[in-house]
């Protein structure tokens, strides 16, 4: 867990290299919306899991067609979690990400390669350094058009052996999602020199553009 990471690392006297930042009482917003909530109603919205959320937002906010992407919690039966309750395990939410996006411009079955192009599906409960149930591979479907789309993706998946190992990510109903506290949000983009962000963000951000270029805003960075 990237909290008790954290704490032992401190302890240690080590550079921490985990998904982890400064409580909301420590570190101020920095966010700015670049679209009102009233503008984003006119697109479509996506969720999905796959590891720390500073990562996940990173590599969606490069992909063309998506407009916004929202840090924040999802898959759990807890209302209105805190960053410090899922960091700790002790939810059954896990970090997740709100993708709103335009269909015009890219698809659903699109946002699912990318999705699945962006984190190795095969490490249960665990994405790189971070490891718990809060960083699983989770992909959401509002309807039965978008729960076809997944499983036939990961059906390909598996039909072509792109991995030596079995899929485990979640195919679940979407019912609600929570955004994580302001000071998360576009959190790659704010703390460029975060060591965390430098070492795993950033190098994760890479081997997606490096795999999928067709897919990339003019301006990606």
């Amino acid at each position: 867990m990237k909290l008790l990471q954290i704490i032992l690392l401190g302890v240690l006297g080590f550079t921490t290299i985990s998904c982890q930042s400064k409580t909301k009482s420590q570190q101020k917003s920095e966010t700015i919306a670049e679209l009102t909530t009233s503008e984003l109603q006119q697109y479509e919205t996506a969720y999905f899991a796959s590891g720390c959320f500073w990562c996940v937002e990173a590599v969606f906010e490069s992909v063309k067609g998506v407009k916004e992407v929202v840090s924040g919690y999802s898959g759990g039966k807890e209302k209105n979690p805190t960053y410090e309750q899922v960091g700790y395990g002790r939810t059954t939410h896990a970090e997740a990400v709100e993708v709103y996006y335009d269909p015009k411009v890219i698809s659903f079955e699109t946002l699912v390669k990318v999705f699945f192009g962006s984190h190795d599906p095969t490490t249960l409960n665990r994405q790189g350094p971070d490891k718990g149930a809060q960083y699983r591979s989770i992909a959401f479907y509002k309807n039965d058009s978008e729960k076809k789309i997944i499983n036939d993706y990961i059906s390909k998946l598996e039909k072509e052996k792109v991995y030596s190992a079995p899929i485990t990510t979640e195919v679940k109903p979407f019912t609600v999602f929570y955004d994580a506290e302001d000071y998360h949000q576009d959190y790659e983009k704010n703390n460029p020199n975060n060591s965390y962000i430098r070492n795993v963000s950033v190098p994760r951000l890479k081997r997606f553009q490096a795999k999928f270029p067709d897919l990339l805003k003019d301006k990606a960075h």
